[in-house]
């Protein structure tokens, strides 16, 4: 079964500063049909002005990766951990008992657009950890890159739940196979461009979600696609 979740029918919230979409239910935003998609419980896209972003405050019990599309973010934490994260990296920290962070616009002249990702955790009570790694494009395009995993292979971030999470960046026509294990999910998001998911068209902010499936062809579909495609328990 494939469903498809358009850009526009996400939550959105402009505070002037940022302004967010929300794929599931986040913060005001409610939708009792859209809460997660198994361990995916957060898919939000965010915009921050120059300059702007969100303070201190605290996480328990999620795994966070945050990918930038452009611009720089800024991040420091109470794990002594402060970075900034530029389009190619993802950045990952597990909250586990608890983790104080700030994000801000590492620019006072560009806004920055980046999404964050919020997975459960496969127990609570974990000790928190801090990772963050380059993926050049050169090893996104054209095929599905392995950035994040469970068992941190082939280069990616480990991280505790049973999710391969691929980035991907696709010219027109170019297409990539992926198999997945019987009774595992999908869930692929268009981060820019345009793409195709065994014939389902989708454009930049749509989400794709199937289950009961096993194959599928990504295909670029028009302008330039950048995606992530999250294989799940």
């Amino acid at each position: 079964m494939i469903t498809i979740r358009r850009s526009a029918e996400r939550g959105r919230a402009d505070h002037g500063w940022l302004d967010t979409r929300h794929t599931f239910s986040f913060a005001d935003y409610w939708d009792p049909d859209h809460v997660n998609f198994r361990a995916l419980r957060v898919l939000n896209e965010d915009r921050v002005v120059p300059s702007a972003g969100f303070g201190t405050h605290g996480h328990t019990d999620m795994e966070i990766l945050t990918y930038v599309l452009s611009g720089a973010l800024a991040h420091k934490d109470s794990l002594g951990s402060g970075s900034t994260i530029v389009p190619g990296d993802v950045q990952y920290m597990s909250a586990g008992t608890g983790v104080r962070h700030s994000e801000f616009n590492a620019s006072a002249t560009e806004p920055v657009h980046f999404l964050q990702v919020w997975l459960l955790p496969d127990r609570r009570g974990h000790v928190p950890r801090y990772g963050q790694r380059t993926f050049p494009e050169d090893e996104r395009r054209g095929r599905l890159r392995l950035v994040a995993s469970g068992t941190g292979e082939a280069g990616s971030i480990e991280i505790r739940q049973d999710v391969r999470l691929h980035a991907a960046v696709l010219r027109e026509g170019e297409s990539v196979p992926l198999e997945i294990a019987k009774g595992r999910h999908l869930w692929v998001q268009v981060l820019r461009g345009e793409a195709e998911v065994n014939g389902r068209r989708l454009a930049a902010g749509d989400g794709l979600a199937a289950s009961d499936e096993t194959a599928f062809t990504i295909r670029g579909a028009g302008e330039e696609a950048e995606l992530l495609v999250f294989d799940l328990a």
